[in-house]
Formats: C-alpha cells, sequence, structure tokens
C-alpha cells in the first residue's frame, strides 16, 4: 500500500475510484479472480463505513464506533492506495487528475465513488445539524444525536423529511420515523408527540407492492404524510423549518413549520468531477449500460454503486450483485471475450417498521419483486429483523468485503 502525492504521472492498469462498499468489495472480487492483477486504488478518506446500521444507530440498537474501520484494515493486500480525491476526468486521453495535481493514467477505470450529500442546498442546515433538535441518520457524527433526541423528546412535534429522488436507501427517512414512534410508543409518549413525514415526492414508497404494509404503520403511530413537502431552509435556534410545497395544480407555496425534533434527509448528487465529465448523463449520474455496467461512450469504464445513472434502488445490497456484473465483464472485456453477466436492477431495502420487526422489500427494475426468501415479503418479520441487525452487519466485513458472493445469483447474457 503506498500514499502518493505530487510528483509525476502514477501508470495503473486497472484504477478504481471510491474505496466505499462498491470499491472494496470489487476490489476483493477481482483479486480472488485473478491475485495477479494492478490494481490502484483512489480513496481521499482514512475511513470506510458501513452506512445501512446507521439507521438502527438512530434507533438505539447499533453502536456507532462498530460502523466504522480505518481503510487501510479492509483494503485488500496488494492494491496500490493513492490517499488522494480525483477533480478531473479526460477520458479521451485515459487520465485523471488529483487534488494535489498528480495525473494517474489507466488501462481500465471503475467509477465508484458513491454521490455527495449536499447539505448546503437546505438553508441553515450545516449550522444547525447536531443542536437545536436537528438531525441526520446519514451521517457518522450525527446518528447517535437522534437516539439522544429520541429519547429526550417526551411531547412536542417531530418531523422526518426526504428529498427528492435519487437517494440512497429510499427507505431510510421513513425508518427514521418508524423507529422513533416505536421507542415513544413503548414508552406512552407517542400521544403527546405530533409526527410529520415530509417528502418531496407524491409516494410514500417506490414499489407500490409495499405502500399497504408501511400504511399500516404510517396510521399505528398516527404519523401526517405530506406529500409534495421539499425542506428548503432551517433555523436551529428558533425551532422552525420551511418547505416548498406544491399543490395538485403545480402552485408552489411555501410553509413555515415548527419542530422539537427535525431529522433531515439531504439531498444528493453526483460528485462534482463525474457531472462535469464526459461520463455524465443529463442528470449528471455516470451513463452506463444499466445490464453490463458498462459505460455507454468509452467501453473500457465501467460504473457501479450510486454514482450510477441506472434506475435500481441505491443500496449496499445492490452494489452486492454489481461487484459480480463488473467483475467478471471486466476480466471478460480484457480478454476480448463477451461480457458474460446482466445485472437486474436488484436492490432491497430492509424498512426497520419497529424495534425488532422487519419489512425486506427487494425488487429489480420496473419494479420486479426479486425476494431471496420464499416468504411473503410484504410481512414485518422478526427474522428479517435478526438478518438487519446481525447477520449482515458480519456478512458485510467477513463477506462482501472480502470476496466472498454469496447470494448473487444473476443471469448470463442471452
Amino acid at each position: 500500500m503506498n500514499d502518493q502525492h505530487g510528483g509525476p504521472t502514477i501508470s495503473g492498469d486497472i484504477v478504481v475510484i471510491g474505496g466505499g462498499s462498491a470499491g472494496i468489495g470489487l476490489l476483493a472480487s477481482l483479486l480472488k479472480r485473478d491475485p495477479h492483477l494492478n490494481i490502484t486504488l483512489i480513496e481521499p478518506s482514512e475511513y470506510h463505513c458501513y452506512q445501512p446500521a446507521w439507521t438502527l444507530v438512530g434507533g438505539g440498537a447499533y453502536d456507532v464506533k462498530k460502523t466504522r474501520r480505518p481503510l487501510a484494515n479492509v483494503l485488500p493486500n496488494g492494491v496500490t492506495w493513492v490517499q488522494a480525491a480525483v477533480t478531473e476526468l479526460l477520458p479521451d486521453e485515459q487520465t485523471l487528475v488529483l487534488d494535489s495535481g498528480q495525473r494517474v493514467t489507466w488501462h481500465n477505470l471503475i467509477v465508484c465513488p458513491g454521490l455527495r450529500l449536499a447539505w448546503e442546498k437546505v438553508e441553515g442546515l450545516q449550522e444547525a445539524l447536531g443542536q437545536h433538535g436537528v438531525t441526520s441518520n446519514y451521517s457518522y457524527e450525527h446518528a447517535a444525536y437522534t437516539w439522544q433526541l429520541v429519547q429526550q423528546l417526551k411531547s412536542g412535534r417531530a418531523i422526518f423529511t426526504q428529498p427528492a429522488m435519487p437517494i440512497k436507501c429510499a427507505g431510510a427517512p421513513q425508518k427514521a420515523m418508524y423507529l422513533s414512534c416505536d421507542h415513544w410508543l413503548k414508552q406512552g409518549h407517542l400521544k403527546n408527540i405530533d409526527v410529520e413525514f415530509d417528502l418531496a415526492g407524491a409516494a410514500l414508497f417506490g414499489v407500490a407492492t409495499f405502500v399497504p404494509p408501511l400504511m399500516k404503520y404510517v396510521e399505528k403511530y398516527n404519523a401526517r404524510l405530506a406529500f409534495n413537502s421539499n425542506l428548503i431552509r432551517v433555523d436551529g435556534p428558533a425551532r422552525k423549518a420551511w418547505f416548498e410545497v406544491k399543490d395538485a395544480a403545480g402552485n408552489v407555496s411555501v410553509e413555515e413549520k415548527a419542530f422539537d425534533l427535525l431529522h433531515v434527509v439531504p439531498p444528493q448528487v453526483s460528485p462534482d468531477f463525474i457531472r462535469q465529465s464526459p461520463l455524465a448523463d443529463a442528470a449528471g449520474w455516470c451513463e452506463v449500460n444499466p445490464h453490463s455496467l458498462q459505460h455507454l461512450r468509452y467501453p473500457h469504464i465501467f460504473g457501479l454503486g450510486d454514482v450510477c445513472g441506472t434506475t435500481n434502488a441505491k443500496t449496499a445490497a445492490a452494489v452486492r450483485k454489481q461487484i459480480v456484473v463488473v467483475a467478471e465483464n471486466l476480466l471478460a472485456l480484457r480478454k476480448q471475450a463477451p461480457l458474460p453477466l446482466k445485472y437486474d436492477g436488484y436492490g432491497s431495502c430492509p424498512l426497520t417498521v419497529e424495534k425488532g420487526k422487519v419489512v425486506l422489500a427487494e425488487f429489480g427494475y420496473g419494479g420486479k419483486l426479486l425476494p431471496t426468501f420464499a416468504l411473503d415479503p410484504t410481512q414485518a418479520r422478526r427474522s428479517m429483523w435478526f438478518l438487519k441487525a446481525t447477520l449482515l452487519p458480519w456478512f458485510y466485513w467477513n463477506g462482501m468485503l472480502k470476496g466472498r458472493e454469496w447470494l448473487t445469483r444473476l443471469s448470463k447474457v442471452d
């Protein structure tokens, strides 16, 4: 492992941008197939996080310290790590530029830097976050503050927000609400708390099959849904939030709402160096074939994870299957063979509807249900809580990041 800054151009064979779930999982899977591959990882962060557990942290069911490890500890042997950020992509020259000014060349490029949480798009949010009752499970620093606030609140108004799609783990904004409400219900406080869920969109969940079971919990917790309501401004000290609300005719007005607890999910965007590059689609995401995950205009480039402009759910479960597709297809491309595997858009969202029960939503492109288990997927189950809270974190660190590809059935290309 090398950290390199400044100096001459780095010549890479396979270069991977991003050391998150997609990047580390892919490195492990590639090296399992061929330990002699020459791979360079570009990743500025010192730590690697298991983000799916942050919802549990916010619900008092997980220790936040267990969600983070030094990146060096999860990096597979034999990978050159360049600890820097990419500032520019020059795909026609097969070159990228780092924040140090140094250049890196490649034969094959894998783009998986994730997305960027755009906290700054909500006025006043960055100043308020972590105090005045303003929190977010989307941040390692603040997920534990969510649980602190939930325990302290005995009466008042709790608002949970969800920005416009796409976001990572589209179910996480409402999971924060369910786990909070479950605690308040058990403590006898829920009757004194006015709970509201403000969504920028017009549907509770993107796959219609799961809306009825979720609505049962919305009703159980007596939560009010405010559709087409998008958070635009926060005043922490005054404990007020402002929302742009769109009516049925498309007219937009601004509503001011007071809160005692405000759980915010920030708007989410593609990283600047992707959005401003030739790799981007019209919305700024990396434009890949939705099945092969090969870039549409640059065949020597693949993308996976949250940065892709594909319509699958942006979840670690999606990445788990994408890793296998990219590993197999990249190695086939390097041998000038046909690309063998197809990604079906699989993603999953373990919806924590109460502490101890989960509705496991698994689906692919077009909302097609893709259940792993032969059970009614719309039922909230204790077994799925065990999967979410115990098995999946263990599998993540000891399986997925080590190149073990369990439960990754995939379609071969016809």
